[in-house]
């Protein structure tokens, strides 16, 4: 089945997973889902990530990231702001901030899929895909 949002269809999945406790989850794969994987990885939300390639489709495997017990996750919230039927976007100024620092807002820009610090270091806008927090 094909679906309307598949960077929603990420971000549902691994909330769900998060929320499950589960340890791994896994995603069908673009370079959309793959860059806002690597800045996941990168703030530090997840463990690790690797792309699998099962012949005619790939897979990203995401290891998620929890304290010292499963009861204290590092990831509390995503949510997901630009969507297909309502595109949102934010110009160099109006960059959003995610709980006044706190989280991380992921911004699609010409210069690539980058964090809202990024950013705003870079003066760029672009669309905001989603919050983490």
């Amino acid at each position: 089945m094909t679906t309307s949002d598949p960077i929603a269809d990420m971000l549902t999945r691994i909330r769900n997973a998060n929320t499950a406790k589960h340890d791994t989850v896994d995603v069908p794969s673009s370079k959309m889902k793959l860059a806002i994987a690597e800045i996941l990885l990168k703030e530090g939300y997840i463990k690790k990530y690797d792309v699998i390639d099962e012949g005619s489709f790939k897979t990203i495997h995401i290891v998620l990231k929890y304290g010292e017990d499963k009861n204290e996750k590092i990831i509390s919230g995503l949510k997901r702001i630009s969507k297909p039927g309502l595109r949102v976007y934010a110009g160099k100024d109006d960059i959003p901030r995610v709980l006044g620092g706190l989280g991380i807002a992921i911004v699609s820009t010409n210069i690539g899929v980058i964090t809202d610090r990024e950013a705003r270091k870079a003066g760029v806008g672009g669309e905001v895909l989603c919050f983490v927090w």
